[in-house]
């Protein structure tokens, strides 16, 4: 590991050539040059790189536990809390438990490739495994970022793919019309013989006339509500590992939004409130559709499933709302940049990628317009 003298000189200050040879992790041999003025600094420098040379060698050896670890610790103060749990969750059990003690000097492609393979003939839906992946990716860019590794080796095996998926986002996509949306909210109603019954009535209502997200919903409170005007400002995410019930700020910044209540929700709201009104204790601190307490979400689902049934409609998830609210602005067609605010949707692209199919009339209006030019 020489310095050598060299002919310039800066100021009066002799340059010097700082070269390292070292070998990497696969047993490659490479070398590395750098330039320093003064004999005293050379030395410095040289010294420094020995160091973290032998530093990025041993970080290159820690095992993926010990960096999921250290990755988790840095990402909770960038992401969402329900966030990290769900990536915490799906790292652990299909990642950490299969490979968690390999070091990261010995993370190659063949070895992931096997891993690949082995989530593959788990009975898991092409999303979930895809999810699965683009954590375990992160995770290892995380590493890249940090010189742990020189490159991420996952990116050579490739995320998971399905030779005979042949859906549409017609297929994938499931809502209720308006007319269903009424028969479901007709059974909602009718059962709802108490306040907290009316709390899941109103819970449907407010997901299909707004298009809110579950835990915006649950979260909701008197307070957020001015006039006509709906402000979602907070989220509520049940079960987080080690808690119950967490309030968080909304998915991210552009669902911090206000929405103009249709008038029918506002009727809804209007005697719902009334209702609560009567409650011991009653403040605009009350959530909306729970009370002191917000509804728990293995109930509203319970509900929606009994609901379908007796309106003798197909069961929907509890998100599919949300899509019922955007379908139907769609097939109306609404501009897409006012469907996306109404969701708080981060990107316009996300909501055109989901919701572009449903806009027939503006096909059939393309066509009547090209049928002009002859």
């Amino acid at each position: 590991m020489p310095i050598y003298k060299m002919d310039k000189k800066k100021d009066g200050v002799q340059k010097y050539r700082v070269r390292i040879n070292y070998t990497d992790s696969k047993g490659e041999a490479h070398q590395m040059d750098r330039v320093a003025y003064g004999l005293a600094e050379a030395k410095e420098l040289e010294a420094r790189l020995i160091f973290e040379l032998n530093n990025k060698s041993n970080l290159s050896k820690m095992t993926l536990q010990e960096l999921s670890e250290e990755y988790f610790n840095a990402k909770k103060h960038e992401v969402r809390e329900t966030t990290l749990d769900k990536s915490r969750r799906l790292l652990n059990s299909n990642v950490l438990s299969l490979l968690g003690e390999v070091r990261l000097d010995k993370l190659d492609a063949k070895r992931l490739q096997k891993w690949k393979n082995e989530i593959s003939e788990k009975d898991f839906k092409l999303k979930t495994r895809q999810n699965i992946y683009g954590d375990f990716r992160s995770m290892l860019n995380y590493a890249v970022k940090m010189e742990y590794i020189p490159k991420n080796p996952l990116l050579i095996v490739g995320n998971f793919k399905d030779a005979y998926d042949f859906t549409t986002p017609q297929d994938k996509l499931h809502y209720y019309t308006p007319e269903q949306y009424l028969k479901f909210s007709a059974v909602a109603r009718n059962s709802a013989r108490s306040v907290k019954e009316w709390g899941y009535f109103a819970f449907f209502a407010i997901a299909f006339y707004t298009g809110a997200r579950k835990g915006e919903i649950n979260a909701l409170k008197w307070s957020d509500i001015e006039g006509t005007t709906m402000h979602i400002r907070r989220s509520v995410a049940q079960k987080i590992k080690g808690k119950d019930i967490v309030e968080t700020p909304p998915k991210n910044k552009s669902s911090y939004r206000d929405i103009v209540i249709p008038q029918p929700l506002m009727t809804i709201l209007e005697e719902h409130k009334s209702r609560q009104k009567a409650m011991p204790g009653f403040s605009e601190d009350y959530r909306v559709c729970g009370g002191i307490e917000c509804l728990r979400d293995t109930s509203i689902e319970n509900k929606n499933k009994a609901f379908a049934e007796a309106a003798g409609l197909p069961h929907i998830r509890i998100h599919d709302f949300r899509h019922s609210h955007a379908s139907l602005l769609c097939n109306e067609g609404i501009n897409i940049k006012e469907i996306a605010k109404r969701l708080g949707h981060s990107k316009i692209e996300v909501t055109w990628n989901t919701y572009s199919h449903l806009y027939p009339r503006e096909e059939e209006r393309a066509v009547q317009i090209l049928n002009q030019i002859k």
